[in-house]
């Protein structure tokens, strides 16, 4: 039996068939048409509601990480970014979206495409880390 529960999305209240169990991506499971409960989407995705923003990515650079064209990232503006760090950062007043690399020559924003290359920060140039990406929202086709 399926059952239809009230989803919060976005402070919008939307009917969504919830699963109470994993879902096999191998055979199906006996109890595949069981739902019940409710999901709040946000209150999964979301750490911090303050400072957190979705940004539409732009280009294929990141493709690597599993980030692509046209996705949207959740970016926690408050979190500090570490070495690793998915960060959507800006140099000289270009947005970008790069893994952040603190090397021992500097500071390297690393492209995961290797027909893109990584920008390596100048001693001159403005950087400002805008936010981490914490959740990439990729549409299956």
């Amino acid at each position: 039996m399926q059952y239809i529960r009230s989803v919060e999305v976005g402070g919008t209240s939307v009917p969504l068939l919830v699963a109470q169990t994993a879902v096999a991506a191998g055979y199906p499971s006996p109890a595949q048409d069981y739902f019940d409960g409710t999901i709040n989407l946000s209150e999964h995705l979301i750490h911090d509601t303050t400072s957190t923003f979705i940004v539409r990515v732009s280009g294929c650079s990141m493709e690597g990480a599993g980030i692509s064209d046209g996705d949207e990232l959740i970016v926690n503006r408050a979190r500090k970014p570490v070495d690793g760090s998915i960060v959507v950062a800006v140099l000289d007043g270009e947005m970008t979206v790069k893994r952040l690399r603190l090397t021992p020559r500097g500071v390297v924003l690393q492209a995961e495409n290797p027909e893109y290359p990584d920008l390596v920060v100048g001693e001159l140039a403005s950087l400002t880390v805008w936010g981490v990406a914490e959740t990439c929202l990729h549409q299956l086709n």
